[in-house]
């Protein structure tokens, strides 16, 4: 299992870093809209879906995706590197889910609801989907590198949680939800994170740089959303049934096992940045 694991990380990276770097604008948005598109027929799987209305589902993610493309290219730094464009989108997508992440999914983890099998569950998924699809794309055009920067934040929070969970876990954060995350998981979690913004703090817009108590609040904000972002999807599997949201990366589970994080920080951190950039 280590090995299968280690073999697929291997091979996702050697595609990854290739396409954020070098890719065209046009490419990553397609590569954007194969892993939303994917994800979506992932989420079919925790609604309970039979086989058909996941592949509609996917079909229907790729169309809007496709859609959204096709009217708003500026926005999306196909054809030009529009700010204001990029906000005036993103800012439809945006609120709506840093609102679902921050004020609803901690009532709905609380509650311990199931995912509805209705319209509901579908407009959940696209909360949860279309901001992440459009964030991949918009913080790219910043640069693949801020894309990159702000991805290893949740990547680093999820490693150290884990050794540290692994070292010094004794008290359950949600064991209803997820049993094998620990409360010392989490901060030593949110430990590597701030170690790794204030190393690149010179890096980070003046507004951060200059007042570490501001950027010391980001860092501790976006580890909790994150952390949300991965029992959230726990919950859901939990609920349906099933491990993991599919097989399709061997050894990782799915789409959705891989960028549950990522759903809840980066439209969060597209929201911060577009808007103080573009407004």
């Amino acid at each position: 299992m280590l090995k299968t694991r280690f073999i697929t990380a291997i091979f996702l990276l050697s595609a990854f870093f290739p396409a954020l770097f070098y890719l065209p604008p046009l490419g990553w948005v397609a590569l954007a809209s194969l892993v939303a598109s994917l994800a979506a027929w992932e989420w079919g799987a925790l609604m309970c879906l039979q086989a058909r209305p996941r592949l509609a589902l996917a079909a229907g993610m790729s169309f809007i995706c496709a859609v959204i493309t096709y009217l708003q290219p500026d926005a999306l730094g196909v054809n030009s590197d529009d700010v204001s464009a990029a906000w005036r989108l993103g800012s439809w997508f945006y609120i709506p889910a840093v609102m679902f992440w921050i004020l609803f999914v901690p009532v709905w983890m609380s509650r311990r609801w199931s995912l509805p099998k209705s319209l509901a569950g579908l407009l959940v998924g696209a909360v949860l989907i279309l901001p992440t699809w459009l964030a991949l794309i918009q913080l790219r055009q910043i640069g693949a590198l801020a894309l990159l920067s702000i991805m290893a934040v949740v990547w680093l929070a999820d490693i150290a949680a884990y050794f540290s969970g692994r070292a010094f876990g004794k008290h359950k954060l949600a064991p209803s939800i997820s049993p094998g995350k620990t409360w010392e998981g989490a901060i030593g979690g949110g430990l590597a994170v701030i170690l790794y913004g204030f190393m690149l703090s010179s890096n980070l817009p003046s507004v951060l740089s200059n007042n570490y108590g501001l950027l010391f609040l980001v860092l501790v904000v976006l580890t909790a959303v994150s952390i949300i972002g991965d029992l959230f999807e726990s919950l859901l599997k939990r609920h349906a049934g099933v491990k993991d949201s599919s097989n399709i990366l061997p050894g990782h589970g799915g789409i959705l096992d891989r960028i549950d994080s990522l759903t809840s920080t980066l439209p969060l951190v597209a929201l911060v940045l577009l808007g103080w950039n573009g407004r």
